[in-house]
């Protein structure tokens, strides 16, 4: 069993024990997360629903992402993920969302945004989010990988913590 199992059991039995609702918006990690979280026999008790929104269009019409926002700040920004992480929840009436928007590379970052720069964001029961950015090294599929490992064992530590809002 991979970290990666490991991280996405523990999150399985987290929600269980809440007896709680997940789901996923993604872009660049483009349904991993999800995948990890269905390699798990009976995830279908916790997991709602696995959003792949890999174009800004996708953002903006399965998850409301405004359009105002992504021209703002760019789809990689903590105000997009946000949004994706709030319709996210909502479109799944789950208690809890994730959502992840980076630049797995080998081209796509600027000066400010360089390859590697991923931001995920979490909702959660009462009105609950939160926002983080990573900056992950090396290749596209390494930086796909500490994305999914990030975001798992950020929601991890998240659920097993008393909701504080």
């Amino acid at each position: 069993m991979t970290d990666i199992n490991k991280l996405a059991a523990a999150v399985g039995q987290q929600l269980q024990v809440h007896g709680a609702w997940l789901s996923t918006a993604e872009s660049c990690t483009g349904g991993m997360v999800a995948a990890a979280l269905t390699d798990i026999a009976g995830s279908s008790a916790w997991f709602a629903y696995g959003l792949v929104s890999y174009s800004n269009a996708a953002k903006q019409r399965l998850l409301g992402v405004s359009e105002q926002t992504l021209a703002e700040h760019g789809a990689v920004s903590e105000a997009v993920v946000r949004q994706m992480a709030a319709g996210a929840q909502a479109l799944a009436k789950a208690d809890w969302s994730i959502a992840i928007s980076g630049i797995a590379g080998p081209g796509g970052g600027s000066v400010t945004k360089p390859v590697g720069t991923v931001w995920f964001a979490l909702a959660g029961p009462q009105q609950f989010s939160e926002a983080f950015c990573c900056y992950f090294s090396g290749d596209r599929a390494a930086v796909r990988q500490q994305a999914v490992r990030e975001c798992l064992t950020r929601l991890l530590a998240r659920l097993q913590q008393p909701l504080m809002v």
